[in-house]
């Protein structure tokens, strides 16, 4: 039975660190995932540019049952650290917005750059690799289709239930359980939200809307686009809040975050003659503000309407309550909110107390960022501590 120091189960961004890491350090490097190809969701991401990291990251960024739990791995392997390797590989980059950066080009430049380095660092990759069983007596033993392997460390990169269609199944749960590690509940993060039947016929007719709003749950407000879908709504705004939702609690979307609260009755002084419904066309999308305009009053000029009515639907504008029904689930879900529970797990190295020579990475530990390159922030620095330690 052929025997390396590290197995690392999962080539995705967490993997692909953690073996450059290891194999740096003269670890003999094995490298195991059951896809055709590496870094499947680093290709995707992005739009296909791969928003790689984010300037501001800070562990206020990230959900977990352990706030403090991502601070030091995020100290150590920053985003200038990943930057930094960007340009040695001479990979063009650029800030799009709020600190994310993308590749001017194609995402395969930072997966061939992860792939060169671990070829550097002596990692052997074996792709379509279905695993069977992990099991540890005096040394781990990795059962796969194509035959066992034995290591003296396995770190668990395998991510979260997110994108199933991309191949995801959980494994790294599965296997930290048979091991004891307790996991959290999980559920989607980073995800669409639906809405109820009465709802959306108001939604449906807007499907392809979008415009920037304020979405805010309890202190939690997000800044940014909104889209309505043919299910509800989505877009950046709506994705960041969803990781805070939960059944039952209601949303307050600021759909004019840049007017005053008494735009309208102001409005109203140097638009006197305009119909209402041309006001509102002129500060939100033709079909939003068609749909929004109260029927009674849509036609009628502003100076005809009360400064009391026009007040309220302002106030409505700017605090639009909406009440999801639920998520577009997994399948939607950029990633997995919940994973391996942190208390298990050295923040420092990312080991199982409890289990020497484990390790749990990435997406599958209760650490989950903020849209815009904070998970895979995490993924870098959570993989180079384990790496280092493995």
């Amino acid at each position: 039975m052929p025997r390396y120091d590290v197995v690392i189960l999962g080539a995705g961004a967490a993997g692909l660190m953690a073996a450059i890491a290891a194999g740096r350090r003269g670890r003999r490097v094995l490298l195991l995932d059951h896809a055709a190809e590496a870094g499947a969701k680093i290709l995707i991401s992005g739009g296909g540019r791969c928003n790689f990291t984010n300037l501001h990251t800070a562990p206020d960024r990230y959900l977990s049952a352990n706030p403090h739990f991502a601070k030091s791995a995020l100290s150590r392997y920053t985003p200038a650290d990943f930057i930094a390797l960007v340009d040695r590989h001479r990979i063009a980059w650029h800030e799009k917005t709020l600190g994310q950066l993308f590749c001017d080009g194609s995402a395969r430049a930072i997966v061939a750059m992860l792939l060169e380095e671990c070829a550097a660092a002596g990692v052997e990759l074996r792709l379509r690799q279905r695993l069977r069983e992990v099991t540890r007596a005096e040394a781990f033993r990795v059962e796969t289709e194509a035959g066992d392997i034995a290591a003296e460390s396995v770190v668990l990169a395998t991510g979260g239930l997110s994108i199933p269609k991309m191949g995801a199944t959980g494994l790294a749960h599965v296997v930290a359980r048979r091991f004891g590690l307790p996991v959290t509940a999980c559920r989607p993060a980073l995800v669409p939200l639906t809405v109820d039947a009465a709802m959306l016929e108001r939604v449906r007719p807007l499907s392809g809307v979008s415009l920037p709003v304020a979405a805010a749950l309890g202190r939690r407000r997000f800044r940014e686009a909104m889209l309505f879908t043919h299910r509800g709504l989505s877009g950046p705004a709506i994705l960041q809040i969803s990781s805070y939702w939960r059944e039952g609690e209601a949303l307050s979307l600021d759909l004019l975050p840049d007017a005053p609260s008494d735009w309208l009755v102001a409005r109203k002084r140097s638009r006197a003659k305009a119909a209402l419904r041309t006001v509102l066309a002129e500060a939100l999308p033709q079909r939003l503000a068609e749909a929004l305009a109260p029927p009674e009053s849509a036609a009628a000029p502003m100076a005809d309407l009360p400064d009391r009515t026009l007040a309220a639907l302002a106030a409505g504008l700017k605090a639009w309550p909406v009440t999801p029904a639920g998520t577009e689930g997994y399948a939607k879900a950029e990633v997995t909110l919940g994973g391996v529970d942190t208390a298990a797990l050295s923040s420092r190295d990312m080991s199982a107390k409890a289990v020497p020579g484990l390790f749990v990475v990435g997406e599958a530990v209760d650490v989950t960022g903020w849209l815009g390159g904070y998970n895979f922030q995490w993924a870098w620095a959570s993989g180079w501590c384990a790496g280092e330690a493995a």
